[in-house]
């Protein structure tokens, strides 16, 4: 810009004296430039623009805000022992603790207006992380009966529990007309769906059938849940199933994808692979589903994403990385998708969130 200037000057007034030669630079001088993280596997065609936004430790769970500007996560980082929940500006990159740093947290998700935050933890009952799962049992989630919901005020820093009760809560999300959060809970014995009202009153229980039901997330038009779920087969299965419950884990070994109305009617299976499938969220067109599988790993350590339709057909590979990608989220007008990976980690181990920009149209390479 400075060089243009000058030489307009020149031309304006030709009489005009030169001012200090410009020496050019050495043929071999180099620019320093910040390397671009290659953040995308082949295959990955409806990916366009990736940014990495988180660095290091364990971050899972994004999930965007109303008004796409923050996301609210979970992550464990530094000298901390299990997860907390904060927010992220995705403008600014600025970072705040939402939880209470005690206790351990999951699943945190936006109420109506942006202004207060859902998630669940177990702070009401210890101040520690609690024991972690017994992987000598094989791998199994632990379900800690001390999960209760609360809700964080953003402006007057309230929080407050929301329907407690014994057992585990957790896993709850709004619907995005506002009126309605699902989640799941143990507070009749076994792990089902619930509903209630924003308010927290009008509670209904949605499924009920011997097994798993969990993670659930409204359809874009808020009539239409998406969920996963694991039924045991046959008395062993189920000895084995409530054996384990009764230590407060299941084994996430053969989850499926359902659907159903928001009342509890109209149950469908969506995938019927006997592989790992969770962490559904629908896509803006109210018809398509992305998910994370273990469907294409021989060791069943790979996770990547899946799309479908909501009756389990045309689907499509979205990820091809060798180890995780999981719990998917698309923006409200399904320009852009977020995600966790472990993708161009900086420590083995690492689990980071990335948002990247979404190609509807792409079709894979034949």
């Amino acid at each position: 810009m400075i060089l243009g200037l000058t030489l307009s000057l020149l031309i304006q007034h030709p009489h005009a004296q030169p001012g200090p030669e410009i020496q050019p630079l050495p043929a071999k001088q180099e620019v320093a430039v910040p390397a671009r993280e290659d953040l995308r596997y082949d295959g990955e065609v409806h990916f366009g623009a990736m940014r990495r936004l988180t660095t290091s430790g364990e971050n899972a769970e994004g999930y965007f805000s109303n008004g796409g500007r923050h996301i609210t996560y979970q992550a464990t980082f530094g000298d901390r022992q299990c997860d907390q929940i904060f927010e992220l500006d995705l403008l600014s990159g600025a970072r705040r603790l939402i939880s209470t740093g005690t206790g351990r947290t999951t699943c945190s998700f936006y109420m109506p207006g942006d202004r207060q935050i859902l998630f669940a933890s177990t702070h009401g009952s210890s101040d520690d992380c609690l024991p972690p799962a017994d992987f000598s049992r094989g791998y199994v989630w632990k379900i800690y009966p001390q999960y209760d919901l609360y809700i964080r005020d953003l402006d007057t820093w309230e929080l407050k529990p929301l329907s407690p009760a014994p057992g585990y809560d957790a896993e709850a999300v709004v619907s995005p007309d506002g009126k309605k959060i699902v989640f799941t809970s143990r507070r009749n014995g076994d792990l089902d769906i619930y509903i209630m009202n924003i308010d927290g009153s009008g509670l209904t229980q949605l499924t009920d059938r011997l097994g798993y039901d969990g993670g659930p997330f409204f359809s874009p038009d808020s009539k239409r849940l998406v969920y996963r779920s694991f039924y045991p087969e046959g008395e062993e299965a189920e000895a084995k199933y409530q054996a384990l419950l009764d230590d407060d884990s299941i084994e996430p070994m053969a989850l499926q994808i359902w659907v159903m109305d928001i009342d509890g009617t109209n149950k469908r299976q969506v995938t019927d692979n006997g592989a790992a499938n969770f962490g559904p969220y629908w896509h803006p067109d109210n018809k398509h589903i992305i998910y994370c599988s273990n469907q294409a790993s021989e060791s069943g350590r790979d996770f990547d994403l899946y799309l479908t339709d909501d009756e389990g057909k045309a689907e499509e590979r979205i990820t091809f990385g060798p180890t995780f990608d999981g719990f998917p989220m698309f923006s409200a007008d399904g320009r852009q998708l977020i995600f966790a990976s472990n993708r161009a980690n900086a420590q083995p181990g690492d689990t980071n969130l990335f948002i990247v920009e979404w190609l509807p149209d792409a079709r894979p390479v034949e």
